[in-house]
């Protein structure tokens, strides 16, 4: 028996920092917003065959809109055809973005470890930046988004 090979994306999502600034509210990267604008960046990109081979395989694992990074689960064979698409992403939910991969691995135990030190990281930058604004509350949901990346699996 052969077993599905995948590769997984660790890729961080940079949003414009302008349109926090005007009137509209910020974006929320969800798993649904970035599941949606990687299937129409495919979609436009490669087409409905290309889609169609993605598909299978395609998910978001992980989300964490506090520090915008994301896991992507993907088959070893459309990884490459995925990517691209990846990186031709200009928008979520009318919101400018740009996906910037961290670690690419073979193995979600790999991946976690990658995710988990990056998230960490980024949640520092984010506590310095925030400063006294930083409430419990936040503290505690990205604490929880931390266990949600030690428990994934396949």
């Amino acid at each position: 028996m052969v077993a599905f090979k995948n590769r997984y994306m660790v890729m961080e999502v940079y949003l414009d920092p302008n349109k926090d600034l005007g009137k509209d509210e910020p974006i929320i990267i969800s798993q649904h917003n970035v599941t949606r604008a990687i299937k129409d960046s495919i979609l436009k990109n490669f087409g409905e065959c290309g889609l169609a081979s993605a598909l299978a395989s395609l998910q978001v694992k992980y989300v964490n809109p506090i520090t915008k990074l994301c896991i992507i689960r993907i088959s070893r064979a459309d990884y490459q055809k995925v990517w691209a698409a990846i990186t031709m992403v200009r928008s979520i939910a009318s919101c400018p973005v740009v996906f910037n991969l961290l670690d690419l691995s073979g193995s979600i135990r790999a991946c976690k470890v990658a995710a988990l030190k990056c998230d960490e990281a980024k949640f520092e930058q984010y506590k310095a930046t925030m400063g006294e604004h930083l409430t419990s509350e936040t503290t505690q949901q990205v604490k929880n988004y931390f266990e949600k990346i030690k428990l994934l699996e396949h």
